[in-house]
């Protein structure tokens, strides 16, 4: 016997299937919620031979009937008058789109939603196909002229009780008989009582085996409301490793949940170890040994689930890098540059610090022409990042005299070239700066107190702008 199982949805309808013989519910697809779902779950039905359908029947976690409930039952409605003849039953189901989330996840790392609606459809079905035997999926058949029960579960207690007094009445039925039976006939009464036994014993073992499937599936329900607590990490552009490092420290991953704390901050030896952990994107491979991941934590805002470890949370945002790089192909635009995908990302880390989107382009010029003709960037920021290094709590330099001459590679006012690696978590708009920068020929630039950017072509001129426009931002400390 075929059955197909439907996990119905406004926008979509999973769909799986099962034949009892086997006990194996699987994943068919989805139908849109467009008109033609209706076609298609009847031509479903011709090629598998079936008129049995099973339909999810959400719950909320009190066990109460939902708004969703009443859309299921009124699409069961239409789907029994549009099929003819169709036998529907529900399985009343909770939190199993996350669930089957969580299955794919685990199964196959990268899935679409579609995916979601079919396997969450597929145990539907399964649990269904479980928790009835065959007598029971032949009843549903024959079953023409009853009511169907207020709910599904009122129908499993109708058939509990009526199963339970089946069995009963043939223990008394065959009492009976063994009673009599001892009377004529003495030497049958051994094995009659025996069977009596028999029957009761395997009576206790189902009643015993169906609590423990109540209870397993109350235990799955509560891990499943576990896991569907979820908390916002935010990485905003500009930010460094060790700004990510100290808000991963204080996150809430209980989602804002003071009456229900189950999980507890991060440690910082949780965050070490997911920072010094390799990841297998193929984008990081041409980093040079020893690099860290910073410039490589795409910023923007992600959802997890509470019970996330700090790699998941790396992980995706390095997914987010990833998508970018392809999507903007950033490996052949900043090797028409010159650069490679490192020195790009490192180039626009630094653009990232020195300037607001808009001028991003004219900036990144401008590095670029300094690069190229062989002159130091001079880049105060760079300077800040190497004192964050080597002397974050500024202890040992505590000038900007003394912090200029700061022995770092990243010091890009005493060394040629790029600094050694990324200075931030540099966004969208900087990254394509520097692969794509505007067509002018500068070779200075500075933001004056009034917030305008300053450009010129010499150093007078630049020397000029600063007496001129950068009396204050210009001594700030470094």
């Amino acid at each position: 016997m075929k059955i197909i199982g439907l996990d119905v949805g406004e926008k979509r309808i999973g769909v799986a299937k099962v034949d009892t013989s086997v006990k194996i519910s699987v994943p068919v697809g989805t139908f849109n919620v467009d008109g033609s779902e209706w076609g298609k779950l009847a031509k479903l039905c011709e090629l598998n031979n079936t008129n049995i359908f099973v339909l999810g029947l959400p719950r909320s976690n009190e066990g109460n009937e939902t708004a969703q409930s009443m859309y299921v039952r009124n699409f069961a409605k239409t789907l029994a008058e549009k099929i003819p003849g169709a036998r529907i039953r529900f399985q009343d189901e909770s939190l199993t789109s996350v669930v089957a989330e969580e299955r794919l996840k685990k199964r196959k790392g990268r899935y679409e939603k579609w995916e979601i609606d079919a396997e969450a459809a597929t145990i539907i079905l399964q649990d269904f196909v479980e928790n009835f035997n065959a007598d029971t999926l032949r009843a549903a058949r024959a079953e023409s002229k009853q009511a169907e029960p207020a709910n599904e579960a009122e129908r499993i207690q109708q058939e509990i009780v009526a199963k339970t007094k089946k069995e009963s009445d043939k223990i008394k039925l065959k009492s009976k008989k063994a009673v009599s039976k001892v009377k004529k006939w003495t030497v049958f009464g051994i094995p009659i009582i025996v069977i009596v036994i028999l029957l009761g014993v395997t009576a206790v073992l189902k009643v015993r085996d169906y609590i423990r499937w109540q209870r397993e599936e109350e235990n799955a329900r509560i891990e499943a409301e576990m896991h569907a607590k979820t908390f916002q990490f935010t990485i905003l552009p500009g930010e460094t490793i060790f700004d990510i490092k100290r808000h991963l420290l204080e996150v809430d991953r209980n989602g804002g949940d003071t009456e229900g704390e189950m999980f507890k901050n991060y440690t910082l030896a949780e965050v070490e170890k997911a920072f010094n952990t390799t990841y297998d994107f193929a984008f990081l491979a041409d980093r040079p040994v020893g690099a860290t991941l910073e410039g490589y934590l795409f910023g923007e805002t992600h959802e997890f689930y509470a019970d996330s470890s700090v790699e998941d949370v790396i992980t995706k945002f390095l997914e987010g890098t990833e998508k970018v790089i392809n999507e903007n192909d950033l490996i052949n635009a900043y090797a028409g540059r010159g650069l490679s995908l490192f020195e790009g990302i490192t180039l626009a880390s630094v653009v990232q610090k020195e300037a607001p989107a808009l001028e991003m382009p004219t900036v990144a010029q401008v590095f670029l022409t300094r690069l190229s003709s062989g002159i130091p960037l001079g880049s105060d920021v760079t300077v800040s990042y190497a004192l964050d290094v080597v002397d974050p709590d500024r202890e040992k330099y505590t000038d900007n005299q003394s912090a200029l001459t700061v022995d770092s590679c990243y010091n890009t006012r005493i060394y040629g070239g790029l600094p050694c690696g990324p200075i931030s978590n540099p966004g969208i708009s900087a990254l394509l700066a520097v692969a794509n920068p505007t067509g002018t020929a500068y070779l200075y630039f500075l933001t004056g107190d009034d917030g305008v950017m300053y450009y010129s072509y010499t150093e007078a001129e630049h020397n000029q702008n600063i007496y001129l426009h950068c009396q204050t931002l210009c001594d700030i400390s470094l």
